[in-house]
């Protein structure tokens, strides 16, 4: 696991009314976000604890998640 997404995910867990969880891949992403930009999704949960465990869970993990940079 990379430090880089533990700290990610800390900014994320400090701030969790900034995100949102994307219901169709469980990315987390930015509050003002209309669509997902892995998924293309446009349902969110924006519950504050479910996002700070999910922050914590996607952290503590590998990326296992396909984005659009890795199409490219």
């Amino acid at each position: 696991m990379s430090d880089e997404r533990k700290m990610i995910a800390l900014s994320i867990m400090s701030s969790p009314d900034l995100f949102k969880i994307c219901e169709g891949c469980d990315s987390i992403l930015k509050y003002n976000v209309n669509i997902c930009r892995n998924c293309k999704s446009y349902r969110f949960n924006t519950n504050l604890d479910d996002i700070i465990e999910h922050a914590k869970t996607l952290g503590n993990r590998e990326q296992t998640t396909v984005t659009e940079e890795d199409l490219f």
